[in-house]
């Protein structure tokens, strides 16, 4: 029996992957270095997505009578589409530490009034439903409204470069 327990006790445990995968992701740098990484990803992506529609519209924008204007405004769509998705996530990162400090200020705000636990949780429930719906709707809001502006902004700027060609 005491030989077991000074086995244990010389012996360190082995640490885990799990433990040491925690300890890794508890770390603000680790965070920042993903949301960096992430964000080059995507803007690398979009990037040469922008570059392919415009070579598509160079290719498509040569002088003929029956897709005048047409791949101007196809062109201009996918990109509002790209900078409305670009702007949605770029919210994102900012909403989401806000709607988290929002709900945690409710959260602790309720507890101080004194609700019961079980209130408090049902309540907390409500409250996240709440703040993740209006969220999502403000996002979609805001980046409809960026892809429109893009569209609108991007038609234009392809159109009357298509008709100086044209000339």
């Amino acid at each position: 029996m005491a030989d077991t327990t000074e086995d244990e006790q010389e012996t360190p445990p082995p640490r885990s992957y799990y433990m040491m995968f925690l300890t890794t992701m508890s770390k603000r740098r680790t965070w920042v270095c993903l949301f960096v990484l992430v964000y080059a990803i995507l803007l690398t992506s979009l990037w040469n997505f922008l570059k392919s529609i415009l070579s598509w519209y160079e290719l498509q924008a040569q002088p003929s009578a029956s897709s005048y204007g047409w791949p101007a405004l196809y062109a201009s769509v996918l990109l509002g589409a790209v900078f409305g998705l670009l702007s949605m996530f770029a919210a994102l990162a900012v909403v989401v530490p806000a709607t988290l400090v929002t709900w945690i200020t409710i959260v602790v705000m309720l507890a101080f009034f004194g609700k019961p636990r079980s209130t408090l949780v049902v309540e907390g429930r409500k409250i996240t439903r709440e703040i993740f719906g209006i969220v999502i709707r403000i996002l979609l809001k805001e980046g409809n409204l960026v892809a429109a502006a893009c569209a609108v902004l991007g038609y234009f700027a392809l159109f009357r470069r298509s008709s100086e060609v044209i000339e």
